[in-house]
């Protein structure tokens, strides 16, 4: 059996997923760990290009579930042909979002409830969850005015305050119904500070792990 670590980043916009990922990524080499650095929608030729379907802004109006639809269709192409083989090779994966953020955006952010989303995760992945789920978490104020300073927003960036305000409350609640799994991040606070808890969540739930699966 696999000790391969699957670890999965999540939050609001504009908390420095990217710039934290980054920051991961670098630990893991120094510390000598194979993975593969992938993200959601995504990840594959064909779930690229329902990523571009999803996140494009247009006239027509996106039904919630055809979005909903959408994002599992990626996720089952994204897991038997990225994430599934990695995993069963030894190779750990880094995942910008998983399932996670389905419940948060358009369970909680459309207002989809979890029910119907339940039943695609069980149809897409079955028991396959995260080992380790990092939040980055941040006042939406805080995020969206970090995410307009990007530049052009996409079609879920041009959501309101209480869309975001409502995926917060999705991720936050997520986090306590199974704490064992997530770590929360504050992403307010100054890059550096935001790196000394990432270090610190690496430190103990990887390398830590590791090292007991290895003496086990």
């Amino acid at each position: 059996m696999s000790d391969a670590l699957f670890i999965t980043f999540e939050g609001g916009e504009g908390v420095g997923k990217t710039t934290n990922i980054e920051y991961f990524k670098e630990l893991m080499v120094q510390s000598g760990l194979d993975f593969v650095s992938t993200r959601e929608p995504g990840g594959t030729p064909l779930a690229e290009e329902i990523r571009s379907l999803l996140l494009s802004t247009r006239d027509e109006a996106v039904c919630s579930n055809a979005e909903l639809l959408l994002m599992f269709a990626a996720r089952s192409q994204h897991l038997a042909t990225v994430i599934e083989p990695a995993l069963k090779q030894g190779v750990h994966v880094i995942c910008d979002r998983f399932t996670d953020a389905t419940y948060a955006y358009q369970g909680y952010g459309r207002k989809l409830g979890t029910e119907r989303i339940a039943v695609l995760e069980g149809l897409v992945h079955g028991d396959r969850q995260p080992d380790l789920t990092i939040i980055l978490d941040a006042p939406v104020e805080v995020g969206m005015g970090r995410a307009r300073n990007r530049g052009e927003l996409d079609r879920f960036e041009r959501e309101d305050l209480e869309f975001f305000e409502r995926v917060r409350k999705g991720y936050l609640a997520r986090a306590k119904a199974a704490p064992d799994r997530y770590e929360i991040v504050d992403a307010s606070l100054e890059l550096d500070e935001v790196k000394q808890q990432v270090a610190e969540i690496f430190e103990r739930r990887v390398v830590e792990r590791l090292g007991a699966q290895h003496d086990g």
